[in-house]
C-alpha cells in the first residue's frame, strides 16, 4: 500500500492544474515589469540627451565667449549649436531605432513561422498576441523626437542664463553657475533611475561638464590669441 499511496502522491503533485487566470496573472505581472524597465530606458535616454545638449551648448558659447564679448555672437552661437545638435539627435536616434524596428520585425515573423508549425491552436490566439507585440516595438519617429526635444531643453539653459545679461564677465559666471545646477540635477536624475550612488553620479557629471568647458573656453582663448 506505500508505495501505491506515494505513487497516487506524486501524480497529485503533477496533476494540479494551471488555470487560465494563473496564466493571464503571471503575464500581466511579466508585462508590467517590462513596461517599466522601457519607460526607465526611455527616461534615462532623455536625460543624457538634455545632458548632452546642456553641455556641447554650454561649451559652444563658453568658447566663443572667451575670444569675442559681444552677447549676440555668444547667443547666436548657442543658437546655432541647439538646432546643429537636435537634429543631429534626431536623425542618429531615428536611424538607429529603425534600424532595431527591423531587426525585430523580422524576429517576430521567424518566431510566428515557428508557432504556426508547432502550435495548433495559434490561428485563434494570434491576432491578440500580434496586437501586442505590435504595441511593444520601438517607434522611430517617437525615438527620434524625444532626442530632439531633450538635447533642446538641455540646450536651452545656458541660452537663458545669457540671454538677459549685458556685462561680459558677469555674463560668463551666471552661464557657468546655471550649468553647474543642471549638470547637478541631471546627474541626480540618471542615478535615481539608474539606481547609482547619488553623490558619486551628481560629482561626475559636474566634473566632466567643468572640464567640457573650460578645456573649450581655454584651447578658444589659446587660438584666439595667437591670431590664428
Amino acid at each position: 500500500m506505500a508505495p501505491n499511496s506515494q505513487t497516487s502522491l506524486n501524480e497529485g503533485k503533477y496533476a494540479i492544474p494551471i488555470t487560465t487566470n494563473d496564466l493571464e496573472h503571471q503575464q500581466s505581472l511579466d508585462q508590467n515589469e517590462f513596461d517599466y524597465s522601457k519607460r526607465s530606458q526611455w527616461l534615462r535616454a532623455a536625460v543624457l540627451g538634455a545632458n548632452d545638449g546642456l553641455i556641447s551648448t554650454a561649451s559652444l558659447m563658453m568658447g566663443v565667449g572667451a575670444v569675442k564679448e559681444d552677447i549676440k555672437a555668444m547667443i547666436l552661437t548657442g543658437f546655432a549649436g541647439l538646432v546643429a545638435g537636435a537634429c543631429s539627435m534626431a536623425i542618429g536616434e531615428f536611424v538607429s531605432v529603425y534600424s532595431q524596428l527591423d531587426i525585430e520585425v523580422a524576429q517576430m515573423k521567424r518566431d510566428n513561422q515557428n508557432k504556426q508549425k508547432t502550435l495548433a491552436h495559434v490561428a485563434e490566439d494570434g491576432d491578440s498576441e500580434g496586437d501586442n507585440e505590435k504595441e511593444s516595438l520601438p517607434n522611430p519617429l517617437q525615438a527620434a523626437a524625444a532626442s530632439a526635444l531633450a538635447f533642446s531643453v538641455g540646450a536651452m539653459v545656458p541660452l537663458l542664463a545669457a540671454s538677459f545679461i549685458r556685462e561680459y564677465k558677469v555674463r560668463l559666471g551666471v552661464v557657468a553657475a546655471a550649468v553647474s545646477l543642471a549638470l547637478v540635477l541631471f546627474g541626480w536624475l540618471g542615478a535615481k533611475l539608474g539606481k547609482a550612488p547619488i553623490m558619486r553620479s551628481m560629482m561626475r557629471v559636474l566634473v566632466g561638464g567643468w572640464m567640457a568647458m573650460a578645456i573649450t573656453f581655454g584651447l578658444t582663448k589659446l587660438i584666439g590669441s595667437s591670431g590664428l
